[in-house]
């Protein structure tokens, strides 16, 4: 709330407001109240004086002192007893000519009643009135006295101050006013802890800030790549953004989402069964209409409970695209990475020989490696005409040497160079990971060994990558394509999901052979087409 330039805090707006409030309806119900109870007390004086001059209508002494038209010690008395008992102004008893027979003061008795109101009691008839007597003003209850005979006699008059009734009203006015200032105590209290609660929900922030920080997240929202999608407890869609939008329009879902059950409208995300375990659900797959998207759905907790869940998701084909380019620049770093340090270790040989002067041993070793280096690399050059891959496999052959591995391209196959430079990249990938694999696969009887192979004939490639590890146990043999499945430890298994998944984009197959003991052989079969064919 703003005055002036003045800005009040969120704990003080609520709290003014609220007692503002409470201070205008306190101020309606003392008005209401206030009438009610001031007409009320004085109704209650005047049915107290009614009912008191009716009673002594009819009281036997009263009677028979009329009749007889004379007052007497025990009418004085009595009315004076009456009188004090019920805390009224005076009691009058009068004949027919509104002469006095009794009265607080002795001497007025005999004397005609003052006021002027006591006609229409003379007359048969109750009366209820406010005059100015000899006694000053009062509130008059008059009620006509009847003989056995039924004739009236005369009447009794019974007052009560106006200063008494106006100090009863006050009394119970007083009341109302405790009632109400108690009542601003007490609320102006719940308001403070109202304001105090209510900020506390709101972790502390203030409007503005709260309205900033929803604009930054709407603005946040909007401009990542990803989409996102959010629901309540109740499992229905309560947040959406522009990219999600996009992304289901592609999958043919026009519908709009929002207010939805998400079970309805999306079943295969499983957000409804993220809301009933708790657990989060990571890279899930989820396609439609020929659209796959990879999807993280997480939990929401509040205070220890679930209450809610938000889903992240991105086109498959784009992080499939990033993947790729990302595993063929690991590999060819790879491959760097093992040349270098192969290199720097000749290079320390040679230096250390030469200190030694052992110049007959330096020649034998750098002729060794120069006929070694020229027999890989006029392997490699003669059966892989692509460089890409030709650079690719020298890397792995001097890795394979550093880890103490024997890699052996076979001789009896060729491997052109390809029209589409992109299935490069993608059988990059498909033969790096099954070399990869086949170097960390466990040791079997003797040192490891592995082939590889390719044969190409009428656009179809084979590749062959076999070792001579202790094999896959059967009962997991159908396992091993399965992302994240792996043997080898936590944060695995990724490398031959990454190979059925680009044999699939290339239409190609893939056959594993295997025996726990008998090492493992992997066969790739593909379609390819060679550069010169396709020029």
């Amino acid at each position: 709330m703003k005055i002036g330039r003045y800005t009040f805090r969120l704990r003080t707006t609520i709290t003014l407001m609220i007692c503002a409030v409470l201070v205008v309806m306190l101020l309606v119900v003392y008005v209401l109240f206030g009438m009610k109870v001031s007409s009320q007390t004085q109704t209650a004086l005047e049915q107290k004086a009614v009912t008191l001059s009716r009673t002594l209508s009819r009281t036997p002494l009263i009677i028979e002192s009329l009749t007889n038209s004379h007052t007497s010690p025990e009418l004085q008395s009595y009315t004076e007893d009456i009188r004090t008992l019920n805390h009224v102004e005076f009691v009058v008893v009068m004949n027919m000519k509104a002469i006095r027979l009794s009265h607080p003061d002795k001497a007025k008795i005999g004397k005609h009643f003052s006021g002027g109101d006591e006609s229409a009691v003379l007359q048969g008839q109750e009366s209820i009135s406010e005059a100015e007597g000899s006694m000053g003003a009062s509130v008059r209850a008059f009620s006509p006295v009847f003989a056995a005979s039924g004739e009236q006699v005369g009447a009794v008059a019974v007052g009560i101050s106006l200063g008494n009734v106006r100090l009863a009203v006050k009394e119970n006015e007083g009341i109302l006013y405790w009632s109400i200032l108690v009542g601003s105590v007490i609320g102006a209290a719940g308001a403070f802890v109202l304001a105090r609660t209510i900020k506390k929900m709101m972790f502390g922030m203030e409007p503005a800030a709260i309205a900033k920080l929803l604009e930054e997240r709407s603005s946040m929202l909007q401009s990542v790549r990803e989409g996102v999608i959010a629901v309540d407890q109740q499992a229905r869609i309560t947040l959406i953004n522009t990219e999600a939008k996009r992304l289901l329009a592609a999958m043919g879902m026009q519908e709009e989402p929002l207010d939805q059950p998400v079970e309805k409208y999306w079943p295969l995300l499983q957000m409804k069964h993220v809301l009933e375990t708790g657990e989060a659900s990571q890279d899930l797959e989820v396609e439609h209409n020929g659209v796959t998207l990879l999807a993280n759905v997480v939990p929401i907790f509040v205070n220890g409970t679930v209450e809610g869940a938000i889903a992240t998701f991105r086109d498959k084909t784009e992080i499939g695209l990033l993947m790729e380019r990302l595993t063929g620049i690991s590999h060819y770093a790879e491959a760097l990475r093992a040349q270098a340090h192969e290199f720097m270790n000749k290079l320390h040989v040679i230096l250390g020989l030469t200190h030694m002067r052992r110049y007959d041993r330096l020649e034998e070793y750098i002729t060794s490696t120069v006929t070694t280096t020229q027999t890989e690399m006029g392997a490699v050059v003669r059966q892989i005409k692509d460089p890409v891959m030709a650079g690719f496999l020298l890397g792995k052959l001097s890795r394979a040497r550093e880890a103490g591995i024997r890699l052996v391209l076979l001789e009896d196959g060729v491997l052109p160079e390809p029209s589409d430079p992109e299935r490069t990249r993608q059988l990059i990938t498909i033969v790096g990971n099954l070399l990869d694999n086949a170097m960390e696969a466990p040791e079997g009887a003797g040192s490891k060994c592995i082939h590889v192979g390719f044969q190409f004939q009428d656009n179809t490639l084979i590749v062959t990558v076999s070792d001579n590890g202790s094999g896959v146990p059967p009962e997991n043999e159908p396992f091993i394509f399965h992302q994240g499945y792996s043997t080898k430890g936590n944060d695995r298994g990724i490398g031959l999901y990454l190979v059925e998944r680009s044999l699939k984009l290339l239409g190609g197959t893939i056959v594993c052979e295997t025996g726990k003991g008998e090492g493992t052989r992997f066969t790739v079969s593909l379609p390819y087409q060679a550069k010169s064919d396709g020029q």
